[in-house]
């Protein structure tokens, strides 16, 4: 069976990567592109030309895709997730910057259509295994902080793998984190979440590096994921493109995808 493909964001740097991507799968068919900056109504693609517009429903209805992959902004995936539910589309997005809120919104939108929403805040396998090890460290110790860098272009911080990554660390422990006994340098430092004091750094030059720091008596921990380039989150984008149609309402990461 080959699933067909649109992509929302389609003019976008990650939505020029998923294009080509999808041309280098047997068993995936790009069928339609979506973005507000758009040149015309059609788009030039390895895998050839394909209807591409502004307006999300009128190109659903023209390609009839079964799976709609999405790197916008925050502001647009709501509507973007109504109208894709509207037409039984199931979704794929890595638009980061989403709230509690906006993620309950999801989940209820896709349940009641039906659909699987994957909303993964990071793609690259090795970053969710880095996740899923931090997850387990958690366990056996009080104190953390996150470091993470990304290029000067991202517009949200912390990153949404930070703030993942700090959710599943006290979900494991069951609490949150100690604190350092001078709070009051916190502010400077970088935001506290769950416990864990989050350090943003945005430069030219960086694609994405987190690194999640434990200190114990007399011992740290490191656990440390570098992006070199964001053709990195194409395996695990072409993973949840494959597997989203397996499951109704929203599934937040690839962890349920990869076993974990």
């Amino acid at each position: 069976m080959v699933i067909k493909v649109a992509v929302h964001g389609s003019s976008g740097k990650m939505g020029q990567m998923v294009i080509s991507a999808i041309g280098h799968e047997s068993d995936l068919k790009l069928v339609g592109g979506i973005d507000v900056k758009v040149p015309g109504d059609f788009m030039d693609t390895p895998s050839g030309r394909i209807p591409c517009g502004t307006n999300l429903d009128a190109i659903i209805r023209e390609t009839r895709p079964d799976v709609l992959v999405d790197f916008s902004t925050a502001t647009a995936v709501i509507p973007m997730v109504t109208t894709a539910a509207a037409h039984g589309v199931h979704i794929v997005s890595g638009t980061t910057g989403l709230d509690a809120g906006c993620l309950k919104a999801i989940d209820e939108i896709a349940l009641s259509a039906g659909i699987g929403a994957v909303i993964a805040a990071n793609f690259a396998l090795g970053a969710v295994v880095m996740m899923h090890l931090a997850e387990l460290a958690a366990k056996y110790f009080d104190y953390a902080e996150i470091i993470e860098e990304h290029h000067e272009q991202k517009l949200d911080a912390p990153s949404g793998t930070a703030l993942a990554t700090a959710k599943l660390m006290a979900q494991a422990r069951g609490r949150d984190f100690l604190e350092p006994v001078h709070k009051e340098q916190l502010a400077p430092r970088g935001q506290s979440v769950t416990g864990i004091a989050m350090h943003s750094v945005r430069l030219p030059g960086l694609v994405a590096r987190q690194e999640v720091l434990f200190g114990a008596t007399g011992q740290t921990l490191s656990i440390k994921h570098e992006a070199i380039s964001r053709e990195c989150y194409m395996p695990g984008v072409m993973i949840a493109v494959k597997k989203v149609g397996d499951y109704k309402g929203l599934v937040p990461g690839l962890d349920r995808l990869l076993g974990f």
